[in-house]
């Protein structure tokens, strides 16, 4: 059993604690860091959570093995750095960082100190999207061309002031939905070489109205497009097309798989917990029973993509790239 302290206490910090509170064998969490630590008194003692209003005393104790970091997205860099240095393996909710630049360091502070870095893009642990990467790299749709990627949601209204900030949530509903399929199309078509990228604006923030649409070219060649809208019914599908077969995942548990001259094939999954396979995956690393399963390389080719497309929606959609 791994424990574990959660850094913030908000709506996502309450989300992964729950998702693993006598569920888990593998990960639980002992302490708590928040700011409104007065305010989340009852909350920690449901919990069976220490809490404490700063990192510092989570980091000195020798009883914690790891740190999961929600906080808010501009704090993540120095988050990571702190509980590496500091000889904690680190969880860090998505985006892991803001820049390609700190996403290199913060994965070469975690190597360098020889700790395992989780990133909190969960959604790759969803079946459809885990079975569409593996047929995507398993070679078997054939050489792939070009992917598409959308995943929507309406929850914009529920954030907390910090998320309608640019500067802590750049480009739209990327850092709400959008990094989540970037995340996977990267899995497969590995670094991006360069963006053009659109946001429009109906309504800003609070409870924004606006659509994200992005065209991307990978550097293996393969081209792709990533929407998200805010606020809109949740919507999720990721198309992967080969040259023998397209897969396409629609939402958590259903895939479609397309041949030619043959009929549809669809098929259907058993739902998981996403944020939890993803913690119980990262305890398993930490504990050394098996390598995480979303590699750094993985990681920062992600944030380098993320960060080109903030720059594009910035200069007003001309071309970027990494």
């Amino acid at each position: 059993m791994i424990d574990a302290a959660i850094v913030g206490l908000g709506r996502w910090g309450k989300t992964l604690v729950g998702a693993v509170h006598g569920k888990s064998r593998s990960l639980r969490f002992t302490h708590a860091v928040s700011r409104d630590a007065d305010k989340l008194r009852d909350y920690a003692a449901q919990h069976e959570l220490k809490l404490v209003s700063s990192l510092e005393p989570v980091l000195a104790e020798p009883a914690i093995d790891a740190v999961v970091l929600a906080t808010p997205h501009s704090v993540h860099f120095p988050g990571i750095i702190a509980a590496a240095t500091a000889g904690k393996a680190v969880f860090c909710e998505k985006p892991l960082t803001l820049t390609k630049a700190e996403a290199a360091q913060a994965i070469e502070a975690c190597r360098a100190a020889g700790v395992v870095l989780g990133s909190g893009t969960d959604k790759r642990f969803f079946p459809s999207l885990r079975e569409l990467v593996r047929l995507a790299k398993g070679g078997e749709l054939g050489s792939i061309l070009h992917l598409e990627a959308h995943f929507s949601n309406e929850v914009a209204g529920t954030f907390t002031q910090w998320r309608y900030s640019p500067e802590e949530s750049p480009a739209g509903g990327m850092t709400g939905t959008g990094i989540h399929v970037l995340d996977t199309l990267t899995a497969i078509a590995g670094p991006v070489g360069r963006v053009e990228a659109l946001l429009l604006s109906h309504k800003p923030p609070p409870d924004p109205l606006d659509s994200l649409s992005v065209l991307l070219e990978f550097e293996s060649g393969i081209s792709g497009t990533l929407a998200a809208v805010r606020s809109t019914p949740t919507y999720l599908r990721v198309h992967a097309f080969g040259r023998n077969a397209s897969a396409e995942a629609l939402g958590p548990t259903e895939l479609v798989l397309r041949r030619s001259g043959a009929a549809p094939q669809r098929l259907s999954f058993a739902p998981v917990d996403s944020v939890r396979v993803n913690l119980e995956a990262f305890a398993d690393a930490v504990a050394g029973r098996a390598p995480y399963p979303i590699p750094t390389g993985e990681m920062l080719a992600t944030v380098a993509a993320f960060e080109a497309i903030t720059n594009a929606v910035a200069s007003g959609g001309r071309i970027a790239e990494p």
